[in-house]
């Protein structure tokens, strides 16, 4: 049913110990004696961990008996939050994983699928894999394979294929490019489109999306997903009947109540951008819709103008309701009006200083409800002093 390695741990006294010492000093925990003959504290000490990140990560995970890989496993697996994201509208007959790793994305992508084939080249990955789905009350075939031999065997046809190639090499070094990824992803795709009409592929946030276009096939949907406003990762969608000729990107930040802001990447807008200096409000985009590079899009879709063509902030003299960011009440000031020793969110952006540099030279601190922006409009440079209206984060 699942390694030999973790009979021991699933013990009632060993699991009695994990579940009940969630606040221990891991450091005091791993120098001391083992406390069980057939558990090291090691071994204890990565469950703990483990259930401390499932808490906030992935709380489906909360059982007793579940069984966690060491930290760099949990840190590289998908939240639960953006899983189910992930989730949303998929159904059919049968779902492949071809990376399943812990299996997060996996769980909830599959959900409403009537078949679950999920592949796992780690062979203690893919037995806590099985035993958790089992205690989950999951059922799916598991194979012992890397992507690339799984699909020289393979001989069914799958409704959806999922994809999260490693990004980063045997030194532990990032890569960026979709043939550097592992499984090669370019090299995959005739195999994979001989299987099936749908892929998704989980991808790293700083890839470059024009590059992404312009590489894979058949992109269909391209969704850059946050978190509380930092980019976790960008989720493809490759169709082979896709409707549309242009490549629809959608952006998304979970944890707050930003709207999805769409748009589709070959429209062009910069013509019909206007510029203006700073009015009663600044509107400061989430990090999603600016790893979208949609800055023309977001002044005409919202009739916003921009300070200035390199400053992606945005004005207004009227409130604008439902704008995916934050939302400031602004007024210029001069350097003197500002407070030393108080407190501001400070943001910079199209000038000389850094925030570090503004803080010390103006002898402020971060924090508080008020926002010091450095920038660079039209008329030149700015201080600009806000208060948020909308958009908390």
């Amino acid at each position: 049913m699942y390694n030999l390695l973790y009979m021991n741990i699933l013990d009632p006294k060993v699991q009695n110990f994990i579940l009940t010492n969630q606040d221990i000093n891991i450091s005091e925990l791993l120098l001391k004696k083992p406390i069980f003959e057939s558990v090291t504290n090691k071994e204890l000490a990565q469950q703990i961990v483990g259930r401390n990140v499932a808490s906030r990560k992935f709380t489906f995970l909360l059982h007793e008996n579940i069984i966690f890989p060491p930290q760099l496993n949990l840190e590289q697996a998908s939240s639960q939050q953006t899983a189910e994201f992930k989730s949303l509208n998929l159904r059919g007959k049968r779902f492949l994983d071809l990376t399943c790793g812990l299996g997060i994305d996996a769980f909830f992508l599959s959900k409403r699928f009537e078949e679950v084939h999920l592949v796992e080249q780690n062979p203690e990955l893919l037995s806590l894999v099985k035993h958790n789905w089992q205690i989950l009350g999951r059922n799916a075939n598991f194979y012992l394979q890397n992507a690339t031999d799984f699909l020289a065997e393979n001989q069914q046809k799958y409704d959806v294929i999922y994809i999260d190639p490693a990004r980063r090499d045997i030194h532990n070094k990032k890569k960026f490019l979709l043939e550097d990824l592992s499984p090669n992803l370019l090299e995959l795709q005739p195999q994979l489109w001989n299987i099936s009409d749908k892929i998704l592929v989980k991808l790293s946030p700083l890839i470059d999306l024009t590059y992404l276009i312009q590489t894979l096939p058949f992109v269909e949907q391209i969704d850059i997903i946050a978190v509380k406003n930092e980019v976790k990762e960008i989720f493809i969608t490759q169709n082979r009947y896709k409707i549309e000729a242009k490549t629809e990107c959608r952006c998304i930040n979970l944890g707050n109540e930003d709207p999805i802001f769409t748009f589709f990447f070959d429209e062009k807008y910069e013509k019909n951008v206007a510029f203006s200096k700073v009015k009663n409000f600044i509107y400061i985009p989430n990090n999603a819709l600016l790893k979208s590079g949609a800055f023309s899009h977001i002044a005409v879709h919202f009739g916003l103008k921009k300070l200035h063509p390199n400053t992606h902030l945005y004005t207004s003299d009227i409130k604008i309701p439902n704008f995916p960011g934050r939302r400031l009440k602004s007024e210029v000031i001069s350097a003197k009006n500002i407070e030393k020793g108080a407190k501001y969110n400070i943001i910079s952006k199209n000038y000389p200083l850094s925030v570090e540099e503004i803080k010390k030279k103006y002898k402020i601190k971060e924090g508080g409800n008020r926002y010091l922006i450095f920038t660079e409009s039209v008329t030149g440079k700015e201080i600009i002093l806000g208060r948020l209206e909308e958009g908390n984060y």
